[in-house]
């Protein structure tokens, strides 16, 4: 008699990894566009699986000022690995919080 179960079941280090999940890759990506740029980001409004792993856009406040609807925001755009980790971000657009977009 054989036992199909060793056939059948795998052990969990012979299975493929699935890799971070949408929050772990977000939460990697904010913390270290934070540590490089200086900048926490407030609110994410882009992010998709790609090829090459994950875009992400990002909204941050780079100038406080007074009134609040005055200070200076910007949208980053930022790539990272299949892992979530950063290969790279650039600054795609600068405006005021209390404007509306042009788009």
């Amino acid at each position: 008699m054989t036992d199909k179960s060793e056939n059948t079941d795998k052990s969990a280090a012979d299975r493929p990894k699935s890799g971070p999940t949408a929050v772990e890759v977000l939460r990697t990506a904010g913390a270290q566009l934070a540590e490089l740029t200086g900048l926490r980001p407030e609110a994410v409004t882009r992010f998709e699986r790609t090829g090459d792993g994950w875009l992400i856009e990002a909204e941050v406040l780079e100038l406080a000022r007074v009134p609040d609807t005055m200070s200076l925001m910007a949208s980053y755009e930022v790539t990272t690995d299949p892992d979530g980790q950063l290969t790279g971000y650039r600054r795609t657009r600068r405006y005021e919080r209390g404007r509306a977009d042009r788009r």
